[in-house]
This record gives structure tokens, sequence and C-alpha cells, in this order.
């Protein structure tokens, strides 16, 4: 095998597969990176056995192959070389990287060891703008069960297509994150629960155009995400996700808006007062105009007042200030509509065409 590329775009390569090169592994080969040199496409391929990417970087072929070689060492070396050409020369030994005077000489692996990607049936997909999809993920996936092996659904998120309707839902026991978006046509109906680790990696891909499209593609244990060069697949999470929609009664017996710049910055200041594993919830006084909001901690006293519109019953409940900032970070109205029954119940926060719910319990407070 030998190729010349730029430094650079070899270099965004290499950052994209490495995205899927596990940082501990008990299979040696996974630190590897496969360059995969076959039908006029240079191909870098990275693979942990639950999540693969491969991507196509833009060189002239001299001679096609495929090598393995770590992929710490590689990215390393092709990362402080000079943003010039660089020739990639491998015989079955070893790989000469040579980059202006600088010369490099790394062993290789076996390309056979290398566990080959999982091949997708085709038949079953949908199509979407980049955009839409990464903004879709970034306002969900916090809410994802970050390490749960007892209930691994909640280490995923529900993607669930209804004929042009696609929506996203991530819960961890608290809260729960749910986004929807109309699809420009049909794409039949799936249901798949994606790893989190696959979305947050696939965000850091995404782009950030309208225009961009991505594919997603469908197979009984596999989804399959084609963005322009570069393909990612994961394995998917096995079980039933939770009925969610009985969770997300329309009943309420208080309704506020209130502008979500002031709550957030208020929730900002609050959580000044919050250190280390200290849980203390913030309160919230929501009378007939103003809800007054209080915290106290081991490290001091805070208190504020915030203009709001109500309907409904006055109400007095507490929540994680966590919990409430995530899901403000990521919404974009000016004025957020926030939905409670008691305060033993979930409030909700939603727009009017529910495009965004976010469902977050309460916690038990005392006064002192």
């Amino acid at each position: 095998m030998k190729i010349i590329c730029e430094q650079s775009k070899l270099m965004s390569g290499i950052n994209i597969v490495l995205k899927a090169v596990p940082s501990k592994t008990t299979m040696e080969i996974l630190d590897c990176i496969k360059i995969k040199v076959q039908g006029g496409t240079i191909s870098l391929i990275g693979n942990d056995m639950a999540l693969g990417i491969e991507t196509v970087v833009e060189g002239e072929i001299v001679d096609e192959g495929t090598i393995v070689v770590n992929a710490k060492t590689f990215s390393d070396i092709i990362r402080n070389l000079p943003d010039e050409e660089i020739v990639l020369d491998a015989d079955n030994l070893k790989l000469i990287i040579r980059c202006e005077k600088i010369i490099f000489d790394i062993p290789i692996r076996n390309a056979s060891d290398y566990p080959e990607l999982p091949t997708i049936d085709r038949k079953k997909s949908a199509v979407m703008s980049q955009l839409t999809l990464k903004n879709m993920i970034r306002q969900t996936v916090f809410s994802i069960s970050a390490d749960n092996e007892a209930m691994k659904i909640m280490t995923g998120e529900l993607l669930e297509i209804k004929g042009k309707k696609l929506r996203l839902v991530a819960l961890d026991g608290h809260r729960i994150s749910l986004r929807n978006v109309e699809l420009t046509e049909e794409f039949g109906d799936v249901k798949v629960i994606v790893p989190g680790k696959t979305l947050n990696e696939l965000v850091k891909i995404l782009s950030g155009e309208l225009e961009d499209k991505v594919t997603i593609f469908f197979s009984e244990n596999h989804v399959m995400f084609e963005i322009k060069d570069t393909v990612v697949i994961s394995r998917l999470i096995e079980g039933e996700y939770y009925l969610v929609d009985r969770m997300l009664s329309g009943d309420y017996e208080t309704k506020i808006k209130i502008n979500k710049k002031r709550m957030s910055e208020c929730i900002e200041r609050a959580s000044l007062l919050i250190k280390d594993n200290d849980k203390k919830p913030l309160i919230f006084n929501y009378t007939e105009d103003m809800v007054d909001v209080k915290i106290r901690t081991q490290v001091g006293y805070y208190e504020d007042k915030i203009d709001i519109e109500k309907e409904g019953n006055d109400i007095l409940i507490a929540f994680s200030p966590k919990f409430l900032l995530d899901a403000l970070k990521v919404i974009d109205d000016e004025e957020i509509e926030i939905y409670m029954m008691n305060v033993k119940s979930p409030c909700i926060i939603k727009d009017n065409n529910e495009t965004y719910m976010y469902l977050i319990l309460p916690v038990n407070f005392n006064m002192d």
C-alpha cells in the first residue's frame, strides 16, 4: 500500500474514526485503525465492536492494500507533522511515514485480524437534515443514564419513526427528554434503542448545515448513519423501551409562562451555593403573578423573585436545579410554559406543538 495525502485531510479523517477506538480493551487489535485502500478509495476505520466508523479520505493512490496500525501512535505522529503532503508506504511488516525530510517507521498488524464492520441491509431507511438530527440529540441526550447495567435501556435513547414523524426519547428515572420532528416523507414504522455513546459521538460528526442530509439505515441489531463520506454503525440496545406516552399526562392544575433567560440566570445563581454532593432542592412558590425562588445550603441562602403569567392554582414545589437547568439550556424559545399537577407529580415543560417535552420529577423539601 502506498498513498499520498495532505496532513490536514488525513488528520481530519483520523479524528473521526478515533471516536470508535476504545480507550480500554482486552482485544489489542481494537487499539488500531484500519487503513483500507481499495477500489480507488482511501478509507480509515475504527471499531470497538459496539460502534464502528468508516470515513473516506481524499488523496493520491499509488498502490492499493490494507494495513492496521496502532491508533494512538499513528494519530500522534500525523498530528505533529507539518501541514504538507504525507506519503504512507507500507509492506507486510511496517509503515513508513514521510513528510518533507521527516521519516517515521512503525510496525503494522495483520489486517485479517481486524474485525469487519457489520453489513447493513439498506432497504429500511430514513433521510433527514443533519442539523435537525444534531439538535435533537443535543436536546435530549443529557437525560440518559450514564451507567446503569441493571437498566441497560436507560443508557440509550428511543429512536422511533411513525410515518412522517420521528422522535427521540431519553430518560434516567428522574426526568424524560423528548423531541419530535416531521420528516419530508413517509418512512414506515421503526422503533430502536440507540446507545448514548453512539449519539454523543455522532453529534460531533454531524454538520451544522440544514441542507446537509443524513440517511439512517436500520437492521435487526444495528443502525447506520450515512453522512457524506462517513458511515457510523452502532449495535442497538436490546429490550422494550418504556411506555413513555403513559407518563406524559396532558392534565394540569397550574400552568406557568416565564422568561427562560430570567429563570436560567436565577437557577445558575442558586447553584453557586451547591457544593460537592449537596442535593438541596430549589424551592419554587408560584403565586398569582410571581414565583419566589429559594434555596438554603451549608454555604448560604439565596432568594429571588421572577414575574410570571399563571393559570390555575398556586403551588409550592421543589426541583433539582441541575435537572431544570439542563432542560432550559437546550430550549431555544424566549418564553417557556411549565405545566404542574401537584407537589408529588412531575412538571412538564413543552411548547404548543410539543416539538419538545421535558418531564422532571419534583423532590421532597422542607422550609427550614
